[in-house]
């Protein structure tokens, strides 16, 4: 097993051993994450739908049915009421709410409706992201987001959908992942549309989320004036594989810099730094436009300067066989699970002075074998952000049930529940179990401190 080096230190002081509970704060949000396309079923008019259809999901399945929560959300609800959580994240599905451009179906606006009211009969808050990676198959074929009128068309979706349900939901996430949507739809080609190699194009992408992002912003303040309003930023550890090679170092800090500072940027600057924001058209519209941060964090990949990873800015970015890690994809691994991440995740946005949220943080993992490890000393890292004066509101576990994993399709498990997507019958998990302990206790017990969180507990 590797030493921890001083950058990353061990997950548990030994000078400060589990005599008593690491507590939150009153109030803190106890969540799980989830998003349309993954879990509802049945969605076939969006830009996903035509991504599934053309083969392009490596395990060969489809969403189908998915969680079957289009006809029957309200059985995960119970099972997220009996865990004892007091939040939830959904999406809404574009291209159910406006299947053609300018008509908005008002069955799917009545559905999501039944929605946000069934999670608050269980007083469950309920956050909503209005784009998780899908959209209509009329705004793909329109350019999406590099189309001219996107902004606008994004900010008429944004308008209807709180008209609709604002009254139900505080919490607003204008997108899930910008930085994702761009680096794996424009520069690995793993996402719709596909692209590969068009770093430029795809920082402009992320540009025009930005413009989204901000117009959203702005219509839903306009709406509901007490409404709080972010994005969910997915941060990354890349770490060098030798730090006293210059080369690794400086490839490191540009792909962090790309994917994990751009978005940032933005909002904290309205501009990216030299030599990117030549890409960058006037963005004064988006500095300041957040009232929360939303952190989606899980994984660390090591990188090496290589000559032949040219498309990835001669980056080779990889998980090492020894590092604790979940369940492999299709036709890689998924990433190192990596609980200090959160600490780096949580210190990078800081800056911003703004209150922040972890929406997303899970390890694919079928058999329960690495998943409570990961949860207890995760949340462990939290605690200790809190306890250094952050402004940390709430943890959303990634996720409840076992949904339809994008490329990967069912592959990869993230649920704290086992979904047997045959019959839709439900199995708690050991970790689903756990998760509710962690919730009513408001944090981290003596004893889960004492059996997950020692040196030794560490997975190999």
């Amino acid at each position: 097993m590797p030493s921890f080096s001083s950058k990353n230190p061990p997950i548990l002081d030994p000078n400060r051993p589990f005599r008593t509970s690491r507590q939150f704060p009153e109030g803190f949000l106890w969540g799980v994450s989830t998003a349309a396309h993954q879990v509802e079923g049945g969605n076939r008019n969006n830009q996903w739908s035509d991504w599934e259809a053309a083969g392009r999901i490596r395990s060969g399945e489809f969403s189908g049915n998915a969680c079957d929560w289009w006809n029957n959300a309200e059985r995960d609800f119970d099972l997220a009421q009996e865990m004892g959580l007091n939040a939830l994240r959904l999406s809404v599905e574009w291209s159910r709410i406006e299947p053609q451009r300018d008509y908005w179906d008002p069955a799917a606006l009545k559905r999501y409706r039944a929605m946000l009211e069934a999670l608050r009969q269980r007083n469950i808050q309920p956050m909503v992201c209005l784009h998780h990676f899908t959209h209509p198959r009329w705004f793909e074929q329109n350019g999406a987001f590099l189309a001219l009128d996107a902004a606008k068309r994004f900010e008429l979706f944004t308008r209807r959908v709180v008209e609709e349900l604002g009254d139900l939901c505080r919490y607003w996430v204008t997108f899930n992942e910008p930085n994702v949507y761009g680096a794996l739809g424009y520069v690995l080609g793993e996402f719709p549309p596909g692209r590969k190699a068009e770093v430029i194009t795809a920082v402009r992408v992320v540009n025009r989320m930005a413009h989204c992002h901000a117009h959203a912003f702005h219509a839903i303040h306009e709406l509901q004036p007490d409404a709080q309003v972010g994005w969910a930023h997915n941060y990354v550890v890349f770490e060098p594989v030798n730090r006293a090679f210059p080369p690794d170092r400086w490839i490191a800090a540009l792909l962090s810099y790309l994917f994990n500072e751009s978005f940032i940027g933005l909002i904290e600057h309205g501009r990216l730094a030299f030599p990117f924001n030549f890409a960058t058209p006037n963005l004064k519209d988006v500095k300041h436009t957040c009232d929360f941060v939303g952190l989606n964090v899980y994984s660390r990949f090591h990188v090496a300067f290589s000559l032949m990873h040219a498309s990835q800015l001669f980056g080779n970015v990889f998980v090492p066989p020894h590092v604790p890690q979940g369940d492999c994809g299709v036709e890689k691994p998924y990433g190192e699970a990596y609980p200090e991440a959160i600490r780096e995740a949580v210190q990078s946005v800081a800056r911003l002075h703004k209150p922040i949220y972890i929406l997303e943080n899970g390890v694919p993992d079928a058999e329960d074998r690495i998943r409570p490890w990961l949860m207890v000393n995760s949340i462990q890292a939290l605690h200790r952000t809190v306890e250094e004066g952050y402004d940390v509101r709430g943890y959303f576990h990634w996720t409840l049930t076992d949904n339809f994993e994008w490329t990967e399709g069912w592959r990869l498990r993230f649920g704290l529940v086992a979904l047997d997507t045959a019959t839709q019958q439900r199995t708690m998990r050991e970790s689903g179990r756990l998760y509710s302990a962690i919730r009513r206790a408001n944090g981290i017990s003596p004893e889960m401190g004492e059996k997950f969180c020692r040196p030794e507990a560490r997975p190999v």
